[in-house]
């Protein structure tokens, strides 16, 4: 990653900060968008603090003008896209109120094709990497996970797409499809529901994978890190689950 220029959304918390942490570490010069601007401007603080080359952009991906006028600040080419940002939902067809379906559909889906838009114009000229973050439920059904699903099942579609049309321009697009991944979300998630259960219900989540356990963060980091680098210049147009056997493995 030296001497190359990654932009990340997403990246100031759960797999978006581990990735922020690891392109840094590689040598990448960094540039995040959050739309937490407090943390954002936190993570950014303590990665420049040990000579990282690490900055912070605010904004909403799910904002198409104003993505485009962010990702035109940045100076000179991107290199590497990783469309991270990402919101949940649970829930199935009958309990998914409109206004969540439209508010994954807007930040989940919209944001990747706001950013990608707007990163284009600087990737077309030297070619690069575009890692769009999809999810087991891309290709497979989960319970109550219906309008994530939606979302997730078009990240994997518009990597196709998108790897195909681009090609002619170097620019490789690939998807990412984590199984469950412990994040501050996961447990939040578990005391809002499952108060003074937490950790039963954590092992119980766990144990769906065949592996055991739930990925770390820093290994979705490590997954897009190694797709976005020169050693991995054949792989286009894939979608690589890093779900701990979820998928392929189910007993």
């Amino acid at each position: 990653m030296k001497n190359k220029t990654i932009l990340i959304t997403g990246g100031a918390s759960g797999i978006g900060l581990a990735m922020t942490k690891r392109f840094a570490e590689e040598g990448g010069n960094v540039y995040f968008i959050d739309y937490d601007q407090k943390t954002g401007e936190k993570v950014a603080e303590e990665l420049t603090s040990k000579g990282h080359r690490v900055t912070f952009l605010q904004g909403d991906v799910s904002q198409t003008e104003e993505m485009k006028q962010t990702i035109s600040s940045i100076s000179g080419s991107i290199d590497v896209l990783v469309n991270n940002a990402g919101i949940s939902h649970v829930g199935n067809l009958e309990n998914t109120a409109e206004e969540d379906f439209d508010r994954l559909y807007q930040v989940n889906v919209k944001g990747i094709y706001n950013c990608s838009l707007a990163s284009l114009p600087k990737m077309k000229e030297k070619g690069g990497s575009i890692i769009n973050m999809a999810s087991v439920a891309s290709t497979m059904g989960l319970p109550d996970r219906f309008a994530y699903s939606m979302t997730k099942g078009a990240v994997f579609s518009m990597t196709l797409s998108m790897a195909r049309d681009y090609v002619e321009y170097n620019i490789r697009v690939n998807s990412i499809a984590p199984g469950r991944v412990h994040t501050p979300f996961v447990d939040g998630f578990l005391a809002k529901n499952y108060p003074g259960k937490e950790k039963e219900m954590f092992d119980k989540l766990a144990a769906t994978q065949p592996i055991g356990r739930m990925g770390k963060p820093e290994e979705i980091a490590a997954m897009a890190v190694y797709l976005s680098s020169d050693e991995a210049s054949f792989l286009t147009g894939g979608n690589y689950p890093i779900d701990g056997g979820f998928v392929n493995l189910k007993m």
